[in-house]
């Protein structure tokens, strides 16, 4: 470390060898008197510590009566709510090992799941169940399909109907859940049994199931939230990424289950008006989201007392893409919140390099969280200076122990103790770690490296671009050169491409500049907010 960057103290992690994430986070809170308490926050409904792990316990005997036993997987397609969580918690405390899903994914997405993770049951939202119906005979090995209502209050009346002769069995959550005992002994799991899998969402490949341990959630609660975010029991919770997501996951659940604190849920699909009206009606004081929706909610056309919507956060949280300095000023002037951003991983679990209150540095995502490591590396895996763009290699104890059933994955990914991040790094003088771009999203232009990240930065700046991409394109000498994709903000003009340049350069290297600029009404993204610049080069 840099000899002019602040001292961190590492904290203490620790975690007993016999340990069970649904008595940690749930149960714990009950022991400590505070069953009456409010975990969750819904339209229309609350739900105290004590009604969750009541709920919890239900779902965890439910499970057991379709035979689930400890291992077993468990495929959960369903929103943000206190079901999801119920489901989640009771599977892991009987030992068997809940994996969500993305509810906006293609029932073939959903199919190759239930393949991939060999998951012997299946726990749907009835409104996703008509469109994966019809492609269950293609799943051998599922033995169950418990159906949750679309409206909790209708749990009695779900109306959708068994399917003819199928091989598995077919439940509604009133014959399973509601009717099971709300008292459940916890399986006594190791800290270093399998707990849950997250898949990835990469911005290239396919899917992976990254396999994490009882423990993961502990550490990545103890190292980050607790210790970068000083997280208490007043806090209220409130995340635009879903639970389905790594990232969303401790957001939305673990972190506050942790200390006490409170969640609120949006089933929603996160639009900036709904994500607004939400905080503005719930006034959680820490909002969790990601670059594209931070820029979006600064489309809204703002009231009056903009900064009062807001007055109850003390702290926004972005991950998932890099936030660009413009973008973390912008919010900051409009809304009077300071963004820390920082860079997770679903193999990480959450977040591993962060800015932190104090310590903050737009454009860069920040230093290292305490309690993990990082290097750059060139392709040899051999450390850099500091200051040479490399390869992030990451470790610490909340990551995957290896992706299901992807051994040669596995083992380009988790080298020894470190986990290859895919992304290009380097570090400033100062010890702030500064994103460049996905590996395969590099340019080499005029015998230079690139930062795509860089040269979107810079471009965001002008007063009429919302977002921005940029990607290699061949010119008439078959060299690479930048290519510009632009959205632009609500009721902008479209710059002139030689204005643009002219406003650039000021800013980037000749080499840097886009060749070419095409406006675009959006960016292709995953679910997580990562820009897909594979598909823009396509």
């Amino acid at each position: 470390m840099p000899s002019n960057a602040p001292t961190d103290v590492i904290p203490v992690v620790d975690i007993p060898a016999t340990v069970n994430i649904a008595s940690y986070f749930i149960d714990s809170n009950i022991e400590q008197g505070r069953g009456g308490a409010i975990a969750i926050y819904e339209d229309g409904r609350t739900t105290t510590y004590a009604q969750l792990a009541e709920a919890m316990n239900r779902a965890g005997n439910g499970l057991r009566t379709l035979g689930v036993e400890q291992e077993n997987r468990v495929l959960l397609a369903m929103p943000d709510s206190v079901e999801f969580v119920a489901v989640f918690f009771g599977a892991a405390k009987i030992g068997a090992i809940p994996i969500p899903v993305n509810t906006a994914a293609k029932p073939e997405d959903l199919l190759y799941f239930l393949n991939d993770s060999g998951a012997r049951v299946l726990v749907v939202q009835d409104d996703l169940w008509h469109g994966l119906q019809p492609l269950l005979a293609q799943a051998p090995g599922l033995l169950h399909v418990l159906v949750m209502p679309s409206v909790p209050a209708q749990s009695q009346m779900v109306t959708t109907e068994p399917p003819m002769k199928a091989h598995y069995g077919f439940h509604r959550r009133s014959e399973v859940m509601a009717s099971a005992s709300p008292t459940l002994a916890a399986e006594p799991t190791s800290k270093d049994d399998m707990a849950f899998f997250l898949y990835t969402s990469g911005s290239t490949g396919g899917p992976k199931g990254a396999v994490h341990l009882h423990h993961d959630m502990i550490v990545s609660t103890e190292l980050y939230a607790r210790n970068i975010l000083k997280i208490s029991a007043q806090d209220i919770f409130f995340s635009a990424s879903k639970l389905f997501f790594a990232y969303g996951l401790g957001n939305g659940s673990y972190f506050a289950f942790a200390v006490g604190a409170s969640v609120v849920y949006n089933p929603h699909r996160p639009k900036p008006e709904t994500i607004l009206e939400y905080i503005e009606k719930f006034r959680p004081t820490l909002f969790f989201s990601v670059p594209t929706l931070y820029a979006a909610m600064l489309q809204v056309p703002p009231p009056p007392d903009i900064k009062g919507i807001l007055s109850s956060v003390r702290y926004g949280v972005s991950a998932g893409e890099a936030l660009p300095d413009e973008l973390f000023h912008r919010f900051k002037e409009r809304f009077g919140v300071e963004i820390l951003d920082g860079i997770g991983s679903t193999e990480m679990l959450h977040i591993f390099i962060s800015n932190r209150p104090g310590d903050i540095r737009p454009g860069t995502s920040g230093r290292i969280v305490p309690g993990y490591e990082a290097k750059i590396v060139d392709e040899a895996g051999n450390a850099l200076e500091l200051g040479d763009i490399g390869n992030l290699w990451v470790s610490g104890d909340s990551a995957a122990a290896f992706y299901w059933r992807k051994h040669g994955k596995s083992k380009a990914t988790m080298v020894g103790e470190w986990l290859v991040t895919g992304d290009k790094y380097y570090v400033d003088p100062d010890g702030y770690f500064c994103y460049c771009g996905r590996a395969d999203d590099m340019l080499k232009c005029s015998g230079q490296w690139v930062s795509p990240v860089e040269v979107e930065n810079a471009i965001i700046a002008h007063p009429s671009v919302l977002e921005s991409a940029i990607v290699g394109k061949q010119d008439e000498d078959e060299l690479v050169k930048p290519k510009a994709f632009i959205v632009l903000k609500n009721g902008a003009t479209a710059p002139n491409e030689d204005d643009l340049r002219t406003f650039l350069k000021g800013k980037l290297a000749g080499y840097k500049i886009p060749r070419w600029v095409e406006i675009v009404p959006e960016l292709p993204k995953t679910a997580t907010g990562k820009i897909q610049r594979f598909k823009l080069r396509s």
